[in-house]
């Protein structure tokens, strides 16, 4: 899909009444201020503290083990100094995305942001681990996790009914989202491709949450890199939750090649995640 397919798309999701959320203005400003070239990290920290919650929220993001380094920082300027200005930028946009797409009250809504959060720090972890052998980057996975299935929650806005059994039972995940996508004849990887162009994401990103239900064979180096990071880390996520996952029987053996990883490692790998805290049983 390419920038004039996807301002078509986007143009077809409006006649079909599904709202693509704009970004909120603290990214725009923030944004505004990198394009100039006169930023420090005392500037950008300035920008997001307009907004406490956005601030409180990155520098929680902040102090996963996959970003904080050995000690956690101890303010948002020390976070931001020591992951980097354009890594801010990008878990910023992952953070604001969950405040942007959704009703606070919805528990279906709170309960897919903790999947999805869930997903990110998995994501993160594996990038931070994996980044010599597929020059991803911790908070590119973090902001990639975050948005992956964020054509879903978009979706509930306009379908009431789309993915309800979310309000069911906190203990069952996802339903098939391509039987979701054929009853209401959608297609959620789009809509968060398109998502992902409107909030100006790397070309990259967009087009790993756009082929992300396989691991893409025609889209080589950073999209199937990121593509195979997420479809591990979220096999670690459903592992620890003892639910099965039937994406990994159709690409586990491409994702482990595509990562470097031996197959008969990947029982160790996996604990080593949990025993780093993320990806737990809920």
């Amino acid at each position: 899909m390419n920038a004039r397919t996807s301002e078509a798309s986007l143009a077809d999701a409006a006649a079909r009444g599904i709202r693509i959320p704009p970004q909120p203005q603290v990214l725009l400003d923030l944004a505004q201020l990198m394009a100039t070239d006169d930023y420090d990290a005392r500037r950008v920290a300035a920008v997001i503290g307009r907004d406490p919650g956005l601030a409180a929220m990155i520098f929680k993001v902040v102090h996963s083990p996959a970003l904080r380094g050995t000690r956690p920082p101890a303010s948002l300027e020390q976070a931001i100094m020591r992951i980097g200005v354009g890594q801010t930028l990008n878990i910023a946009r992952a953070v604001a995305l969950s405040t942007s797409v959704g009703d606070a009250n919805r528990r279906a809504y709170e309960l897919f942001w903790r999947r999805s959060r869930e997903l990110a720090e998995l994501a993160a972890l594996v990038a931070d681990e994996r980044v010599s052998v597929c020059n991803i980057f911790a908070d590119q996975a973090y902001m990639a996790g975050m948005f992956l299935e964020c054509g879903v929650p978009v979706l509930m806005q306009r379908f009431p009914d789309y993915c309800e059994t979310l309000l069911l039972d906190e203990r069952l995940d996802f339903p098939s989202l391509r039987e979701e996508d054929q009853r209401f004849d959608v297609d959620h990887c789009s809509i968060g491709y398109l998502v992902a162009r409107h909030w100006h994401l790397p070309e990259f990103v967009a087009q790993a949450i756009l082929h992300h239900d396989v691991v893409p064979r025609d889209e080589l180096g950073a999209v199937r890199s990121l593509v195979a990071i997420l479809h591990l880390a979220n096999h670690a996520r459903l592992r620890a939750q003892r639910i099965h996952d039937y994406n990994w029987d159709r690409v586990g053996l491409e994702v482990l090649s595509e990562l470097g990883l031996h197959p008969d490692d990947l029982n160790d790998y996996l604990a080593d995640l949990q025993e780093r805290g993320i990806g737990s049983p809920v």
